[in-house]
């Protein structure tokens, strides 16, 4: 049984996340949730002041419900209030009338190969001649020519033209970014050349946020001029600063493959080794005893993580970290840690008022989890082996001083290996179904890559933050004395040396562990949000019968656990009768998968192969949903064994296709007309194939659908589309629609 008594705050947060997750399941059947969340208000006082007066216990137990529904419906009531798309004066509702808008830059900028990436905020838009007031978010992207400075955070932008909603999936499975940006209050985005729009002043939203950015480039040049090699330089600045636009994609992948993403994102991690650290060097003074000690180390402890987070550019994930810290902090400085459970819902109740949305946020439910297994089960999984006595017993009377020291110093540093096994196996408990279900991955690596990455990326951290402050100190003696500049220099360079070798080499341990264990990483898993919620039950229905010992619970679990193969057999057997036919919308691509249930041949018609990140991105989301086991990848028609001929005679650039029973033409070119019409489904269109309706109607008939693929330029499919819709014509443009998906027969119920 759980004794709520002594998790008040555990009780609330939950109430609250249910009230949240409610809104975002319902939100729309909802009506305003002000007035109803007032009405519980008042019946919970009147319930509580009968209470007190009552001699029944029925009646406590009365307004703590009344209590919990009035939290829940708060969730819900404060989800409501932050979904800005509910505001009479959102971008929404002007749509594409909008001339003009004002807007300023209100986020970190992103350097792509090709382009700025940020997000602006909307004041206000210009409709039919007028100015009028409006809100609402823009994810815009601003070529990066020669002459674009990139965007800054405070720019305010004068913008000509209308953003569009974003973009749906385009391709089956495909990472949801319109959803991603809805969480973030973003409904828009715009593609904005360098003539559409001029910044016409600088206004930044929050002025403390602007100069915690401005500090973090600052800090981000020092590591520039110090760190000489490239890799190692993206990874201190991601490590220490958490600005991540160098690193390369094959250093991301390596460490995605290991488990060790966390390493390079800012987050509790290294706001955890600060107060750490902090904690060790206030616990070597004398007379460390008393309230005041502590308050003084509470004190200096929120000043360093505070600090750092301005420092690192008061990023969300900081923040986050930050705030959990905070919350510990006090909690143990005013002896009121009753539990650590309680002091976390704390700061998951506070964080979720402020924005009820980061109940969506990937990193928010890892940290939590992860810090809430390992506070439960790191205890646990220590006290299964004490390595330390083992080694101290194997300390004799007669053996050397050396040798008595030796299994001294063996208990301490194997007492330390096992302390971090334990954390690691315990924060992976938790978050394995979070890993399943975002990621589709789970690397079984991840022991070994973090026993040894972890303590380097930590020390590495320490150093890249004492060359910071030495740097610092070294420039303002210099300015005091110009003469010994160059002397003063010699240490942060010395530094400097030390942090770069530390990183090379928890670098190269990294992609050591990839190359010497390639089949540690168990990939292609695609976990639908109730298999990853059974998964859950699972685990907490064994610590629960590991807990309480009792079988009930080793029954939930094993019930729950087939449950979870029932489904996904259920999903198997749906999907092995699927046969359909997809055109990809992949950019300036001509790309066609044939499917078979698990199976399928993925096409590229212009005999051009994928690139490793059109698969990556375009292509394996959908192999992940299906689970499939059998996908090859062809570029041209001759290495495909799907049936196609090409007519080169009377139909210039004609691919005909045939595949379990449906016909397909690929037209690129010029089209000439035929005498009988060949009878087919699907029309692909591909490079603007100059052809007519009447072409078409000649060699096809009207039946089929013509489908315009993403080789096509946008002002032809705009042209070509109107001339055919009037000629009675069904089309599709996968560039604006998404994938074409012509299922073959119906799936099995």
């Amino acid at each position: 049984m759980i004794h709520w008594a002594s998790y008040a705050f555990v009780r609330l947060t939950l109430a609250l996340v249910a009230g949240i997750l409610t809104f975002l399941y319902f939100g729309e059947a909802l009506p305003d949730l002000r007035w109803p969340l007032a009405g519980i208000v008042g019946l919970f006082f009147v319930v509580h002041v009968v209470s007190r007066h009552s001699r029944n216990p029925a009646s406590a137990d009365n307004a703590g419900l009344v209590a919990l529904l009035a939290v829940y419906v708060t969730g819900a009531a404060l989800t409501q209030q932050a979904t800005e798309s509910r505001d009479a004066a959102h971008l929404y509702r002007f749509g594409s009338r909008i001339e003009y808008y004002r807007a300023v830059v209100d986020d970190y900028t992103v350097v792509r190969p090709a382009t700025y990436a940020t997000t602006v905020r909307v004041s206000a838009v210009r409709v039919a001649g007028e100015w009028q007031p409006a809100l609402g978010g823009i994810r815009v992207s601003v070529p990066r020519d020669s002459g674009v400075a990139a965007p800054q955070y405070g720019d305010v932008w004068l913008v000509r033209g209308a953003p569009a909603p974003s973009k749906a999936p385009l391709n089956p499975g495909e990472f949801d970014y319109r959803r991603y940006l809805q969480y973030h209050q973003v409904y828009h985005q715009q593609f904005i050349h360098p003539d559409q729009y001029r910044k016409i002043a600088t206004a930044p939203p929050s002025y403390l946020k602007a100069a915690a950015m401005r500090a973090a480039r600052v800090l981000d040049s020092l590591f520039k001029q110090y760190v000489r090699a490239k890799r190692e330089y993206a990874l201190a600045s991601a490590l220490v600063l958490g600005l991540k636009d160098d690193i390369d994609q094959q250093t991301k992948q390596a460490y995605a493959n290991t488990g060790t993403t966390h390493i390079m994102a800012v987050s509790g991690l290294q706001v955890g080794l600060l107060f750490g650290a902090v904690t060790w060097l206030l616990g070597l003074l004398p007379g460390r005893r008393g309230p005041l000690f502590r308050f003084v180390t509470a004190a200096l402890g929120l000043a360093v993580i505070w600090s750092y987070a301005f420092l690192t550019g008061l990023s969300a994930s900081v923040l986050r970290a930050a705030v959990m810290f905070t919350f510990i902090i006090v909690a143990r400085a005013t002896q009121r840690q009753t539990n650590m459970f309680n002091t976390l819902a704390v700061a998951a109740f506070c964080l979720l008022c402020y924005d009820p949305y980061l109940v969506c946020d990937v990193g928010f439910q890892l940290s939590f989890l992860a810090v809430i297994s390992i506070v439960y089960l790191q205890p646990r999984i220590v006290a299964w082996l004490d390595v330390k006595e083992y080694f101290l017993q194997k300390q004799r009377p007669w053996q050397s001083k050396a040798v008595q020291k030796l299994w001294k110093w063996s208990s301490w540093f194997f007492n330390a290996v096992w302390q971090a096994t334990a954390l690691s196996l315990a924060a992976q408990v938790a978050t394995f179904p979070l890993g399943l279900f975002y990621f589709h991955q789970f690397p079984l690596s991840f022991l070994f890559s973090n026993l040894v990455a972890v303590p380097i990326s930590s020390g590495a951290v320490y150093v890249g933050l004492a060359l910071l402050l030495v740097k610092l100190l070294a420039a303002g003696l210099g300015w005091l004395l110009p003469g010994a500049a160059a002397t003063f220099d010699l240490a942060p360079q010395l530094i400097a040396r030390v942090f770069e070798w530390m990183i090379w080499l928890f670098n190269e341990y990294i992609f050591w562990i990839g190359r010497t264990m390639p089949g540690a990483l168990l990939s292609g898993i695609h976990v639908t949000a109730p298999q990853a919620w059974l998964i859950f039950g699972v685990i907490l229905a064994l610590l629960a019968f590991f807990r309480l010992k009792s079988l009930a619970w080793m029954g939930l679990a094993c019930t729950l656990l087939g449950l979870f193969a029932g489904s996904r057999v259920w999903a198997a057997h749906k999907l092995a009768p699927d046969e359909r036919l997809i055109v990809y919308s992949i950019p300036r691509r001509s790309v066609v998968g044939f499917w078979q249930g698990a199976a399928a041949h993925i096409v590229s018609a212009d005999s051009l192969p994928l690139t490793e990140t059109e698969r990556t991105y375009r292509i394996v989301p959908g192999i992940i949903q299906r689970d499939a086991h059998d996908v090859s990848y062809h570029a041209g028609w001759r290495s495909a064994p799907v049936p196609a001929t090409a007519d080169t005679t009377a139909r210039t650039n004609l691919v005909l296709s045939v595949w379990r029973g449906i016909r397909v033409a690929f037209v690129a070119g010029r089209l000439a007309r035929s005498k009988a019409p060949v009878p087919v489904e699907v029309v692909v269109l591909r490079r603007n194939a100059r052809v007519w309706p009447e072409d078409l109607e000649a060699c096809f008939g009207k039946t089929p659908t013509v489908v315009f693929d993403s080789s096509c330029k946008s002002w032809y499919v705009a042209a070509m589309q109107q001339k055919l819709q009037l000629a009675g014509w069904q089309t599709h443009d996968v560039t604006l629609q998404g994938a074409f998906i012509r299922p073959l027969q119906p799936a099995a119920k």
